[in-house]
């Protein structure tokens, strides 16, 4: 159920709204999204860069931020415009806003009916960053019983009257779209690790092989059914806008799939996602006997997809041309871009992400993050690539680093475009 909102919140959150609504109308991003859809079309005129994963508890500067609102749905809006204009008044990259605001379906997923059991250590109280100590849950045989199939719950009362809220707060100015989910993040093996120790999770790869294989396919089939729900209930949306794909940037593209008569969306119609960031040191073979073959069975529904996020991939490429439908694959920071651009050439975007330690310094060195942007590029030419700088756990509670990062990516990635030419 909606609080009530005062006048005063509903009048600051207009007043955001239309400062939203004007950058959203300016037509760069029309520009924006044409060129993100040519890149994911693998036919790119430029690098495009995206800029996500922010320490927002250092980013405020001169009260932009400054949480006004006391409602918890005003407080959402409010901070979600702020961050928005920021981003675009500040370090745009290539972002692209759209021109209404979405009003997501309320609905509950019960997953996969385990909850990480954890010990929280803080260095910074306002910082979302913490040290986890999981706590082993998955340690017999048996216990794989707590594996369950998720159950998904629709909530239309809440749905329509979060819609009608919205629309009496922004429908003049921007026009409320009811949208499902748009993206799903599927990566069994970061919840399994939390349920079992990862030291204890790397140790079962050799001494129980048959009780990691039994429970990542447990928990496959536990998103597997979550999906059919979603997309029998009418909850699933098209991403091929706006909207971040996998670890990476904008999922802009031509329409994926065949609509059906009933309107309903489905998977192929949509982005897929999946990654073994634990893996970074298991070998090709287990990655695919351990993850990736699973992966598969959820990999196929998709139009396209999208593998890979901060485990180091270039050794790797032979199983992970196994992926049907693959668009995009994650270059990390502890990855061999070079071998990376080499083998896979265009066959794919490089997602191509650039290490976020540049910020963590005593010292700010511009000289230095423009030299290793354009090795970056340099080692991926003649490939499709997004620059996507992501994970940043500090900024030493300086923004302009990422400001200035993120003009020196733009400088770079259209000066290279003309090299290229």
């Amino acid at each position: 159920m909606n609080e009530a909102i005062s006048n005063k919140e509903k009048d600051l959150l207009r007043g955001l709204a239309d400062t939203y609504a004007k950058c959203a109308a300016d037509p760069v991003n029309v520009e924006r999204s044409s060129l993100w859809t040519q890149l994911n079309e693998l036919k790119p005129t430029r690098p495009m860069v995206y800029i996500n994963e922010l320490p927002w508890n250092e980013m405020n500067i001169d009260g932009e931020l400054d949480a006004e609102c006391e409602s918890n749905w005003a407080k959402g809006q409010e901070k979600w415009l702020k961050r928005q204009i920021y981003l675009w008044k500040h370090m745009p990259g290539d972002m692209v806003l759209s021109q209404d605001r979405p009003s997501p379906k309320v609905y509950h997923s019960t997953g996969f009916g385990i909850r990480e059991d954890v010990d929280i250590q803080k260095t910074d109280n306002d910082n979302s960053v913490v040290s986890r100590h999981f706590k082993p849950q998955l340690t017999e045989e048996e216990d794989l019983d707590k594996i369950k199939p998720a159950v998904v719950t629709f909530d239309e009362e809440a749905t329509q009257k979060n819609f009608e809220l919205s629309s009496e707060v922004f429908g003049n100015i921007l026009p409320v779209k009811i949208t499902g989910r748009k993206h799903t993040w599927f990566t069994p093996w970061d919840n399994f690790v939390r349920w079992t120790g990862i030291e204890e999770a790397m140790m079962d790869l050799y001494d129980r092989p048959e009780f990691i294989n039994e429970a990542i396919q447990r928990m496959v089939a536990s998103c597997m059914e979550e999906m059919r729900q979603l997309v029998e209930m009418g909850l699933l949306d098209r991403d091929d806008d706006n909207s971040r794909v996998g670890s990476g940037g904008y999922g802009f593209c031509k329409p994926l799939g065949s609509v059906s008569e009933s309107g309903i969306i489905t998977p192929d119609q949509t982005w897929g996602c999946s990654n073994a960031q634990i893996f970074s040191e298991v070998s090709p073979e287990m990655h695919w006997e351990f993850a990736l073959r699973h992966d598969l069975p959820w990999l196929e529904q998709f139009g396209l997809n999208y593998y890979g996020c901060c485990e180091p991939l270039h050794n790797k490429i032979e199983i992970i041309r196994r992926i049907p439908n693959l668009r995009k694959v994650s270059v990390s920071p502890w990855c061999d871009a070079k071998k990376m651009a080499d083998e896979m050439g265009n066959e794919v975007v490089l997602s191509v992400k650039p290490s976020p330690a540049i910020f963590a310094s005593d010292i700010w060195n511009p000289t230095q993050a423009r030299s290793e942007i354009r090795t970056l590029l340099e080692k991926t030419r003649g490939c499709s690539v997004e620059l996507i700088m992501k994970d940043v756990s500090t900024i030493r509670r300086d923004p302009h680093r990422l400001f200035e990062w993120a003009q020196i990516a733009k400088e770079e990635v259209e000066a290279f475009s003309l090299q290229a030419v």
